[in-house]
């Protein structure tokens, strides 16, 4: 016969008290855990965006032919690509489409998902290989679905300025 002092364990009752506290704390972090991983992909994004950028001025400079950054704000996506503005389409759902012999040089899309936008009051920036200058300056925003965005800037001579409106991402100086 064993002494009942000497068994190990959990009761049903502690069991199930322990369950339904740890359901409860999930529960509680969830909506945080959330509002990180939104920020993480705004800010992934962005950081891609600006990568692109300083790859499309680059490329320009190296290739000695002009190069252009295009978007499409509705479908969320844009190129970098050689050739016109036209020239060149991007759809996030499918290959980006090019005539008269124009390259894609990088492709970036995201899908709802993600529940980012780009927009921007122009379509295109031209980047000139001679001293990398932009044609037109432009901002562009990559906003998520709460309302926080990252803008970046580009100037006349093509150069960077990333910030948020009222400091909303950390890591951002306020616009």
């Amino acid at each position: 016969m064993q002494d009942s002092r000497s068994q190990r364990g959990l009761s049903l009752v502690e069991m199930t008290l322990a369950v339904g506290l740890s359901a409860v704390i999930a529960g509680l972090a969830a909506p945080n855990l959330r509002h990180v991983l939104d920020l993480r992909r705004l800010d992934g994004a962005a950081t891609q965006l600006a990568t692109d950028l300083q790859f499309a001025r680059g490329e320009a400079l190296a290739r000695n032919q002009p190069v252009r950054m295009s978007w499409n704000a509705a479908e969320g996506c844009y190129l970098v690509h050689t050739g016109n503005a036209a020239d060149c389409r991007c759809a996030a759902a499918s290959a980006p489409i090019c005539a008269n012999g124009a390259r894609v040089l990088r492709r970036a899309a995201w899908d709802a998902s993600d529940r980012l936008a780009l927009q921007s009051g122009t379509t295109s920036i031209l980047f000139d290989p001679r001293h990398g200058t932009a044609t037109p300056s432009a901002t562009l925003r990559i906003v998520a679905d709460d309302g926080r965005a990252i803008h970046h800037v580009v100037n006349v001579m093509g150069r960077l300025r990333s910030c948020t409106p009222l400091g909303a991402v950390p890591g951002y100086r306020a616009c």
